[in-house]
């Protein structure tokens, strides 16, 4: 079976898993880059990078060197929190870096422009961070339109944002996001939020659908639990004879996600990809998968609060309402 592809609202066709390549917490630039050149020789065409990654230029020199045609790879990046007010300039140099002479999909990595340094502690803060703004969003979406316009992206999407925020900035955006990225897993599944995506025609991207095991240390609390180490996963995993990572993948499949996991293991990184094109999860397993939710957040994103005294619900507008 084939790795399934997404149809976006444009029509274009996005492949349906992706390569993460977030692991500058705890993998060098060069690992990163050895990892996308094993996943394009094991068959991923859509790698998912980030300028504050700090390995797209590795990358780059990758890209510069398959054999794989660039028509055939879906390449996305996104802007960083300290560059919303110069989209245009983030964007050529992520083009520069990674030796492309567009982008698939670009993206707004948070809807805050509140930055951390490298190997933040999750009580770092940044003084001069800020609530989200609706029309400084809007700002920094205009440019992004202008990159479409110019022709250097083909689509923009947005990340980490929530139905509240969506709300109040969808009606004046001259183009509709392509996709959300967002934390998507067993442990957290987020059906409400998927049902609104679709009904605006917005494709969800997964990150950490695994449950982000080697996630940064400022993302990890006591009340923190894992996909993979679900009994009721477990127990299918079993008895199908594969790792609960494998079902973790399947399931997002299942449910029309486009995981983007990260490894830099070649085992790892093939049958990540062999479960996008299993044999699906039978509707029993899937109902099984779904009544494991937890509600559990992994990637708080306490870093970027704004306040003292804060708490990171803050940040994901829990009750329907943008804090400020």
């Amino acid at each position: 079976m084939a790795v399934p592809n997404r149809t976006l609202s444009s029509g274009a066709e996005m492949p349906g898993i992706g390569l993460g390549t977030f692991g500058s917490d705890h993998v060098s630039p060069a690992a990163v880059a050895n990892a996308v050149r094993l996943g394009l020789d094991l068959g991923y065409r859509h790698i998912d990078c980030a300028s504050v990654y700090g390995n797209e230029a590795e990358i780059g020199q990758v890209f510069a060197s398959t054999d794989v045609p660039r028509d055939h790879l879906w390449i996305s990046s996104k802007v960083w929190n300290d560059s919303h007010d110069r989209v245009a300039a983030s964007c050529e140099q992520t083009l520069r870096d990674l030796q492309v002479d567009y982008l698939d999909n670009y993206l707004v990595h948070w809807p805050f422009p509140n930055s951390h340094a490298a190997h933040a502690d999750v009580d770092e803060r940044n003084p001069d961070a800020v609530a989200f703004n609706t029309e400084a969003y809007l700002e920094t979406w205009e440019q992004m339109e202008g990159l479409v316009s110019r022709g250097l992206v083909r689509h923009i999407g947005t990340s980490n944002m929530t139905p509240a925020k969506f709300d109040a900035v969808l009606p004046s955006m001259a183009i509709t996001p392509s996709v959300n990225e967002m934390e998507l897993h067993p442990h957290f599944q987020q059906p409400e939020f998927i049902a609104y995506l679709r009904d605006c025609t917005i494709e969800p991207i997964g990150f950490c659908p695994l449950g982000s095991p080697n996630r940064p240390e400022r993302d990890r609390t006591s009340a923190d639990t894992s996909p993979t180490k679900d009994t009721a996963i477990a127990e299918i995993a079993h008895k199908r004879g594969v790792h609960p990572a494998t079902i973790c993948i399947m399931w997002a499949i299942a449910n029309g996600h486009t995981p983007i996991p990260f490894s830099t293991s070649e085992r790892n990184l093939a049958s990540n990809l062999a479960a996008a094109s299993a044999e699906p999860l039978s509707s029993e397993e899937i109902a099984i998968v779904g009544a494991a939710d937890r509600d559990c957040r992994l990637i708080k994103g306490q870093v970027f609060l704004w306040k003292d005294g804060q708490s990171w619900t803050d940040l994901w507008d829990i009750d329907g309402v943008i804090a400020s």
